[in-house]
């Protein structure tokens, strides 16, 4: 068994996820739950107790003690609005069925923890801390950036020197805020915290951006010694200064591919857990980190790009820029590590 988190780290789990269910979830005591969980990882057996207390009337399922069928039997017996919630060490597997799918499409609610392994000892008291539900911030300042984004006509990535260039409007900006109202599914990954775009023209995005994380090939986050410089010119990567092993692998492997390296998503973190010293190793946690991360590669599920058929998009890699201020036209809405919308 991985030693335990403190005490205190399960009760301030217990506290966040309160606000969770309660806030952004709207669990309610005549709606059933099941969390399934293992107990791989210290952080996941953290998370397991906090639910127990969250939820006491939940049914819980050890996914290692039963066979999958069992897990689908249960799901089975839940109705619509009814919640799942899934602690995963790794991400569990149950054959050819895509969980959280699925259950969105018979109308669940799901709470999704993936990949809890990669971020042990004090990382998981970081992945704690994101939790940490604040709607007052999340919705404020994730439709303030929706708007803006949304009417904008460009915008510039300032990452230290270098800038970044959208020179183009930018699609209709989509919310991870804990706010599901009007929309199909209702919860998700967590933690939460994000508004993302992309310019409705990729040509039109040149200049250069300085990167200080990205994802390596094993999903990972790898942070190089010295920030990393693209080079864009009409939306594709086309040259790198102060490159390292790990990322130039990441580019070939993108060329290899698919030809040439697009940059595609536009993403406004906002979760104040992570930062740039702040950091887990798992990147989709990363993801939401205060500040600008942007993709490479094709791949982009939401927008669709005439010049860019799905069928051959393989690749979405995050990166994330030094973000010393942002702005949308001609207006700074981030500045000294924080969105001032």
């Amino acid at each position: 068994m991985p030693m335990p988190l403190p005490p205190a780290a399960v009760d301030a789990a217990a506290r966040h996820l309160r606000d969770v269910l309660a806030l952004a979830i709207a669990h309610t005591s005549g709606q059933s739950a099941i969390v399934v969980y293992d107990t791989h990882c210290a952080l996941a057996a953290g998370l397991t107790a906090a639910y127990r207390r969250c939820l006491p009337d939940a049914v819980f399922i050890d996914f290692d003690a039963v066979a999958p069928q069992a897990v689908l039997a249960a799901f089975a017996g839940l109705q619509a609005a009814d919640l799942v919630v899934l602690i995963q060490s790794t991400n569990f597997r149950l054959e050819a069925f895509r969980i959280r799918v699925e259950l969105f499409k018979r109308g669940l609610k799901v709470i999704e923890h993936p990949h809890l392994s990669r971020m042990p000892g004090e990382q998981a008291l970081y992945y704690i801390e994101s939790l940490a539900y604040d709607p007052t911030y999340f919705r404020g300042v994730g439709y303030a950036l929706k708007a803006r984004i949304d009417q904008a006509r460009g915008g510039v990535v300032d990452s230290g020197g270098e800038q970044l260039v959208f020179g183009s409007p930018f699609e209709a900006a989509k919310l991870n805020i804990g706010d599901y109202t009007g929309m199909n599914n209702i919860g998700g990954q967590f933690p939460i915290g994000e508004v993302f775009t992309e310019a409705q023209d990729l040509e039109a995005v040149n200049g250069r951006v300085r990167i200080a994380v990205f994802g390596d090939t094993s999903f990972r986050v790898n942070r190089p010694p010295q920030p990393i410089t693209l080079v864009v010119a009409r939306g594709r990567v086309i040259d790198v200064i102060d490159s390292t092993p790990a990322f130039d692998q990441v580019l070939a492997n993108i060329r290899a591919d698919e030809g040439e390296v697009w940059l595609r998503e536009l993403g406004f973190g906002m979760n104040r857990a992570f930062t740039r010293e702040r950091m887990v190793s798992d990147i989709g946690t990363y993801e939401r980190m205060c500040g600008i991360h942007l993709s490479l590669g094709a791949k982009h599920g939401v927008y669709n790009k005439p010049a860019i058929r799905r069928a051959d998009a393989r690749y979405h890699i995050d990166v994330f820029a030094v973000t010393e201020s942002v702005q949308l036209d001609d207006v700074v809405v981030y500045r000294n590590g924080a969105w001032i919308v």
